[in-house]
């Protein structure tokens, strides 16, 4: 399972648009709005690097009111949860 952090900034008054259209996506576990440089933080929890990539560069890139983004990779994952499991990837 890789995960990562998406950074994203998105046009004035289309955040909430924004996290539906994103939560709509395969991979997309959680959308965040924070307060700082970006808007919000999506968390991506797919199988592979290439599912990652299409998923960012075709989809996350082109939602409503996306303007920039940046992404963060986890090289390691720590969790009381059992997020394999949770996320169905039991390898």
């Amino acid at each position: 399972m890789v995960t990562a952090f998406v950074l994203i900034s998105v046009e004035d008054k289309r955040v909430h648009e924004t996290v539906r259209a994103l939560l709509e996506q395969r991979g997309v576990t959680e959308v965040h709005v924070v307060a700082g440089e970006y808007d919000m933080v999506a968390v991506i929890r797919v199988q592979d690097n290439k599912d990652l990539a299409n998923l960012i560069t075709n989809t996350i890139v082109n939602a409503p009111g996306v303007e920039r983004t940046k992404t963060l990779f986890a090289l390691e994952s720590h969790s009381t949860y059992d997020l394999p499991a949770l996320f169905g990837n039991n390898s």
